[in-house]
């Protein structure tokens, strides 16, 4: 029982509603403009747009993808760290792999297990958007996914990690915000608006936020470490100024697609998750001690979240 506990932890469940964020807005929107191409056809296509975006099997399967790559890069994040000897004394939850009571051979074992689900999963997720009809289109996404689960492993594990050189803050913002929006609205629309850039540099822009904060609170430890992130660069200071333009310049970019998207008052109800945010503005800018910053990871994470909901809803 300790030890399904211990894949459970090192699979960090807090994490999920942040990693299908982007899925649930990209997928929303793409749904439906699938149906406004589609229009009033008496198409099986036509029908299924009778429903909602939640219901259809491929958003699904893309939910199930997502988990996987954030489950991955967690068994990766907490291997890697593990192994480097950089969670010895982290703040934050306790690592699996850095406390013994999982074996780098067995976390090594779970990243390969997680890997070949996750690729068969998303074989079905591509087989499913785009059939034998579109080849390229299902190749492009393959070696999406392949990438992705590359990225999810190289974070902190190998010597040329690129979490510990300062360049997660961008393969965050590519993954959670770009490739997770983009391509799970292209899998439903088959095609791009220069427009969707606007939610999902939101969504990017918000993921970012959640590891700034992440890496402002093991700065210390961090720097001890030679774990060189964006924030043990920048220095406290110019962090803290670089997570209000996180945050700040995310809700503009939702409020900028929603005004060039407008028909309805109740598309700005995503607002409301904007206060959490806007709290949390202040409390980096008093934040003395690091460490305090823990509980502010599951405020931006799940204001994200909620955040994407709404503007799924009512955009």
């Amino acid at each position: 029982m300790q030890k399904v506990k211990a894949w459970i932890s090192a699979a960090r469940l807090r994490t999920l509603p942040l990693s299908i964020s982007g899925i649930i807005v990209g997928a929303a929107l793409g749904f439906d403009a699938s149906c406004l191409d589609i229009g009033s056809s008496l198409s099986l296509e036509s029908a299924m747009c009778t429903g909602a975006f939640y219901q259809s099997p491929l958003f699904w399967l893309a939910i199930l993808v997502t988990i996987g790559f954030q489950v991955l890069s967690n068994f990766a994040n907490d291997y890697g760290d593990g192994i480097k000897g950089t969670d010895a004394n982290r703040e934050g939850e306790k690592r699996m792999v850095a406390s013994g009571l999982i074996t780098p051979k067995q976390m090594k074992l779970g990243m390969i297990i997680t890997s070949v689900l996750t690729m068969f999963i998303a074989s079905l997720l591509i087989f499913g958007a785009f059939g034998n009809e579109h080849f390229i289109l299902a190749f492009i996404f393959f070696n999406l996914a392949i990438a992705a689960i590359i990225a999810a492993v190289k974070y902190t594990v190998g010597d040329n990690a690129y979490g510990y050189s300062g360049f997660g803050d961008i393969f965050v913002y590519l993954f959670f915000g770009l490739l997770s929006v983009l391509g799970s609205y292209f899998l439903f629309a088959k095609t791009l608006s220069w427009d969707m850039l606007l939610p999902a540099t939101a969504v990017g822009l918000f993921s970012v936020a959640v590891l700034n904060l992440n890496n402002m609170r093991d700065i210390y430890n961090d720097a001890k470490v030679s774990k060189n992130t964006l924030v043990v660069k920048l220095g406290s200071t110019k962090a803290k100024q670089y997570h209000y333009f996180l945050l700040i310049a995310g809700m503009l970019s939702a409020l900028a697609y929603t005004i060039l998207n407008y028909h309805s008052v109740l598309q700005f109800l995503y607002i409301i998750a904007f206060i959490p945010f806007l709290i949390n503005c202040i409390t980096v800018y008093k934040n003395k001690e690091p460490r305090l910053l823990d509980s502010q990871l599951k405020v931006i994470a799940l204001s994200t979240f909620a955040f994407s909901v709404l503007f799924a809803f009512f955009n």
